[in-house]
């Protein structure tokens, strides 16, 4: 093992030797500048470099607090806030047989790797609770353990839904309850064979009549040929009864969080886009997302803009492209998703907050944070506004944000997958003063 990882670094390092800067370009909102592809034997890569936070925290906007409410963890996903106020915790990694095709891909997987915890999936959910509503969660129980790299959570009624990575399931639920009666029950079985992408995200419709699965593709841009991306790079809507299920839209690389936007139906999605083209190539996004829509992957990016990689290509397929609705940058690598409340104030009311894990294809890193992005009259506008920032500094990577949650009584839970960790961000009285004067 010592003899790889002496070739890997020594590989590595000869590829990169003398590679410069890549400043990000300005790439937010509808109309992002989109660069010439640039194309080399490996991606630029600054790999993160795990550091513990000791007394360390994030920094948030003035007038917030940020607060561990959980430690210890076993790789934090996705959270849920269930209506007593407890949070329940997806704690997994999956992965499937998905082996290196070329030396670059083992070469950056090995170095990818060195970024993230080494700590062991938890392939479980744990449930926080704060019995006397302090702010401290002394409460903290497996409420069901042995799932398959849970990652998408939602709540149905008296049923709470899990996004395995091979399956959707469901636990009966009563407020309260702290540990499953029993084993989960299977609605749908989700691709995953191979399993490239193997985050499974989930969110239910507002009347709970269907849930919405994000599947990611199976590989950057089709290089292991399109039969193993049946029902990949897609969003599956899937009868909450019956457990029919279909393609909802299709062309999406990786879906990596899903919500409804409150008051107006719409599903919202935050997607991973592909590598390999540059460092500033091709913009990850927020987008609405339309019934029966083609948003691109892996014939074309951004609209209608062609990527001539894949073999066969497919012309048709660029003029059926939809564009997103808004850039967040290129490898920001978005995994978290949350419309606001009223209840964070009057500056981050109205607009989604989104949970950037951070890049590893670029000199200059990029994410490690969490963004709002402000909404008006329903649609983003403008830049994105940093909330929770310096997970990354000097070159140390503390954290990585992943999943994000609105506690609608006022809080953001962050789930950090990098120091298993859930964060806590709330308002103070100032701002909470602010808005009671705001609204009467």
């Amino acid at each position: 093992m010592r003899a790889v990882n002496l070739f890997a670094t020594a590989t590595l390092t000869i590829i990169l030797a003398g590679c410069g800067g890549d400043p990000e370009a300005r790439q937010f909102g509808p109309n992002p500048t989109l660069p010439d592809k640039q194309r080399g034997l490996l991606p630029s890569m600054t790999i993160a470099d795990p550091a513990g936070w000791g007394d360390r925290r994030p920094a948030v906007p003035e007038g917030f607090t940020i607060t561990p409410i959980a430690t210890d963890l076993m790789i934090p996903r996705q959270t849920l806030v269930l209506p007593n106020g407890d949070i329940l915790v997806a704690e997994g990694k999956g992965g499937g047989e998905a082996p290196a095709m070329r030396p670059k891909d083992f070469i950056a997987g090995y170095f990818m790797g060195t970024g993230t915890s080494s700590i062991k999936s938890g392939d479980r959910l744990t449930l926080l609770r704060d019995a006397n509503g302090d702010g401290t969660y002394e409460g903290r129980t497996v409420f069901a353990d042995k799932l398959n790299a849970p990652y998408g959570l939602a709540l149905v009624g008296n049923q709470i839904y899990v996004a395995n990575q091979d399956a959707l399931v469901r636990f009966a639920y009563a407020p309260g309850q702290t540990k499953a009666n029993g084993a989960p029950v299977t609605v749908a079985a989700l691709p995953a064979a191979i399993n490239h992408h193997w985050t499974k995200s989930l969110t239910a419709s507002p009347d709970g009549r269907f849930l919405y699965v994000g599947v990611g593709s199976n590989s950057n841009v089709g290089e292991r040929g399109m039969a193993v991306e049946e029902d990949r790079a897609t969003i599956l809507q899937v009868d909450a009864q019956t457990g029919a299920t279909r393609p909802y839209a299709t062309g999406i690389r990786n879906p990596t969080a899903l919500t409804f936007q409150p008051g107006t139906g719409r599903l919202w999605a935050v997607v991973n886009e592909r590598d390999e083209l540059g460092p500033n190539l091709v913009p990850d996004y927020l987008t609405s997302v339309r019934e029966g829509a083609f948003y691109g992957w892996p014939y074309a990016y951004w609209g209608a803009n062609p990527d001539r990689r894949v073999r066969p290509f497919k012309e048709e397929m660029v003029a059926r492209t939809i564009k997103p609705d808004y850039s967040l940058g290129s490898h920001h690598a978005p995994l978290g998703v949350a419309f606001s409340t009223a209840a964070m104030g009057p500056r981050f009311s109205e607009g989604t907050f989104i949970g950037e894990h951070g890049s590893w294809n670029r000199d200059t890193p990029v994410g490690y944070r969490v963004s709002f992005v402000p909404f008006r009259n329903g649609w983003p506008v403008g830049e994105p506004i940093p909330f929770v920032t310096d997970f990354q500094v000097d070159g140390k990577t503390f954290g990585r944000p992943v999943g994000v949650t609105v506690d609608p009584r006022g809080a953001l839970i962050v789930a950090d997958d990098l120091s298993n960790t859930i964060w806590r961000v709330t308002p103070s009285q100032k701002v909470v003063s602010a808005l009671a004067r705001q609204t009467r």
